[in-house]
Parts: structure tokens; sequence; C-alpha cells
């Protein structure tokens, strides 16, 4: 009888209940993304349950590189403009970023961010050091974003993170720094960041991921001149299914093999 399951219908996450209840002999799962989320119900701390984490995160890095680059030189103004438009923009190269986690995104944008000679902070849960960035504390935020040109949020969503980006958090920052979130639309509270876009309290905000997702049509963060929104691509399902079966057949030749498997899920924290 099977001891591993792939399961590859991430369209309804009850489904794997059922099936759990009829298999009990199931001792190791592969979930499809690096969110867990729907998930959460079915875990227990009986079987080994492994995610796509660290997977995407190459992909995913690229693009918020791209996010913060477009927002610190102004794309959000000059792309839509029909008209010649004033000079505006401020350098990534030597600036102050912040990021929000310290998983495999982290590591992959710092690397990108190498050329840019950029001060890097990272805040992560567990502080151990990080080559080329400063660790900080989760009890570090606010000093961090004081201090950020730009703070990228690529964290896994859990009760702690759920609104970490606040009314309060986007007062500590900057006028001039722009957010970029690549982790989870519910990361940052939607009502402050769209006041906080209105009264300039920040340069922008350039999204890959919303509160609520998708974006209703009409909502305020769209008619933002200072909101750059992308809808969910940072890994797409070309980019990402390479990848999968690439962690998944590795995962497969771990366990025949008794190796320890890779990006495996922490059930007590829910990531």
């Amino acid at each position: 009888m099977a001891e591993g399951l792939i399961w590859a219908e991430p369209a309804d996450p009850g489904q794997l209940g059922e099936l759990l209840s009829s298999a009990p002999q199931l001792r190791w799962i592969q979930l499809p993304y690096a969110g867990i989320e729907p998930y959460l119900p079915h875990l227990d701390e009986a079987r080994t349950w492994v995610c796509g984490k660290g997977v995407y995160a190459q992909p995913v890095a690229e693009l918020a590189l791209g996010l913060l680059l477009a927002g610190m030189r102004g794309l959000n103004a000059y792309v839509p403009a029909r008209t010649w438009e004033p000079p505006q923009g401020r350098n990534l190269r030597g600036a102050r970023v912040a990021i929000l986690g310290g998983g495999g995104i982290a590591g992959e944008l710092l690397r990108l961010l190498e050329p840019f000679r950029c001060s890097v902070a990272v805040l992560r849960r567990h502080p151990e050091p990080i080559e080329g960035a400063e660790v900080m504390g989760s009890d570090s935020l606010m000093s961090a974003l004081a201090s950020a040109d730009a703070v990228v949020v690529a964290l896994a969503l859990t009760s702690e993170t759920r609104g970490v980006i606040d009314a309060a958090a986007l007062d500590a920052m900057p006028k001039w720094s722009w957010l970029v979130n690549v982790g989870r639309g519910e990361h940052v509270v939607t009502d402050d960041l769209t006041a906080a876009l209105r009264g300039g309290e920040i340069a922008g905000a350039a999204l890959d991921v919303t509160d609520p997702e998708p974006l209703p049509d009409g909502h305020p963060l769209w008619e933002a001149p200072n909101c750059i929104i992308t809808p969910h691509v940072g890994n797409t399902p070309q980019m990402g299914l390479v990848l999968l079966a690439q962690r998944t057949a590795e995962n497969v030749r771990r366990w025949a093999d008794n190796e320890p498997l890779l990006g495996r899920v922490d059930v007590s924290l829910g990531y």
C-alpha cells in the first residue's frame, strides 16, 4: 500500500481530508504550494508534511526586484502618462531595504540586490545570521521600517504575521518609502494602506497579492496613482509546474533512500 501522497488538486482541499480518513497508512504528504493555509485543518503530527516552500523563490524574488525598481524609479507615473512628466524617483542603488521574512524569497532577493549595494535588514522569527544582511528579530519591526527606503514583505501567512503592515507600520515608514508585497494579501491591512497612499504617508506600494484577492473592480487601490498591482504572477503556473515537478521527484527519491525531505512543514507553526 502507498506510503506517500502527492496532492495535486489545490482547488478542493476538502477532498484531501476525506482521502486521509480512508488511507491511514499514508506517512508523508506532498502539498503543491508554498502557502498551505487551505490545508491547515488537515495537518497532523502523525505524518510528515512537505510543501513547495522555497520552490518558487527565484521567480518571486525576480518580480519583487522588478516592482522595487518600478516604484522607486517612478514607472507608475511614467507608464500611463500621455505627456512629458517632470522627473521623479530615487535610486535603488545604495538604498536601505527591509525584507520581512527570512526564507527562500529573501535569500534569492538578497542575491539579486548585490549589484545595487543596498543596506539590507532581514526580519525573521529566529534571527540566525544571513550572509549579506543584518538580521533582526520581529520585535525590531518598527525600527527597521523607520529607516527603510523600501520594504519587501515575503512572509508566510500565520496568525502572527496577518496584518503586520497596518496603520502603525505604515506611519513608521518614511514618506519616500515604497512597500512591495509578494507574500500574501492578508499581511497588509488594505484599508490602512489605501488611506496611507491617499494621504501621502508613504511614496507608494507595489502589490502582487491583495486582500481581498482578486481585488474587485472599482476598488480604490486601482485608482491610486502611487499603487502598482500585478495579479499574483510572482509565480505563474507555467513557471511553477516545472519547479514543483523537480521538487516532487527529488522528495520521492529522498523518501525511497530514507533521506530528509525538502520543504518540511512545521505543523505547530502552520508553515
